[in-house]
C-alpha cells in the first residue's frame, strides 16, 4: 500500500493534484479541505494517502493530515459510502467539525452532501458515533437518556420513521422499556 506521498507539486485541479516522486507523477484524488493545504504547483507536498484497487483501475486518495484519512477510512466502511462520496463528506469540513457532527447526531449536515441522503446519514451516525466518542473535543456533550420514551423514540427514528411520525405511534404506545414501546409503536404502525 501507498501510505504517502512526498514531492513538488506539477498540477493542482479543483478534485485531484499530481505529485511527482521518484520521477513518477501520482494523481491523487484529494477533498477540499486537503486542496487547501496543498501549496501552488512547483512546490513540495506531503499527503497521507489510501490506494483503493478495483477490477479495472487503482485510485489513490490523498488528505492532508492523519486524522483526515482515517475519518476517510471509517467512512468508506459505511455501507453505502463510497470513496468519492467520503471525499465530498470530507469537503464539508475539518475532520474535527465532522467528527463531532458525528458524535452529536448532526444528520443534517451529512444530508447536504451529494450522494447521501437521510438514510446513509443516518447510517453514517449510528455506525460512527461510538467509534468517535473518544475523540471529539471535551467541550461536546453527548447526552445519554434513561428515559425509555426517548430511547424509543431514536429506535423508531433509526427505522426510518420521521420525529414527527415516532412521536404519534409513541403517543398509543404502551409499555415499560423502550423495546415494549417500540413493538407497541410498530404494532400501531400496521
Amino acid at each position: 500500500m501507498i501510505a504517502s506521498v512526498r514531492g513538488p507539486v506539477t498540477a493542482r485541479k479543483t478534485d485531484h493534484v499530481v505529485v511527482e516522486c521518484a520521477g513518477v507523477g501520482y494523481r491523487v484524488a484529494v477533498s477540499s479541505e486537503t486542496l487547501r493545504a496543498v501549496p501552488r504547483a512547483g512546490k513540495e507536498v506531503l499527503l497521507h494517502t489510501h490506494l483503493v484497487m478495483r477490477d479495472d483501475a487503482m485510485h489513490l486518495y490523498g488528505f492532508s493530515s492523519e486524522e483526515e484519512r482515517e475519518l476517510f477510512l471509517m467512512l468508506i466502511g459505511v455501507q453505502g459510502v463510497g470513496p468519492k462520496v467520503a471525499l465530498a463528506v470530507l469537503s464539508g469540513g475539518k475532520p474535527r467539525e465532522l467528527l463531532n457532527a458525528i458524535a452529536t447526531g448532526d444528520a443534517a449536515r451529512f444530508q447536504a452532501v451529494p450522494g447521501i441522503g437521510k438514510r446513509t446519514a443516518d447510517r453514517v451516525i449510528v455506525e460512527l458515533r461510538e467509534k468517535v466518542a473518544g475523540r471529539v473535543s471535551d467541550e461536546i456533550v453527548i447526552t445519554k437518556s434513561d428515559d425509555p420514551r426517548v430511547l424509543a423514540r431514536q429506535g423508531l427514528e433509526s427505522l426510518g420513521f420521521s420525529a414527527q411520525e415516532a412521536d404519534s405511534l409513541l403517543d398509543t404506545a404502551d409499555g415499560e422499556s423502550p423495546e415494549e414501546l417500540i413493538q407497541a409503536a410498530l404494532k400501531a404502525a400496521r
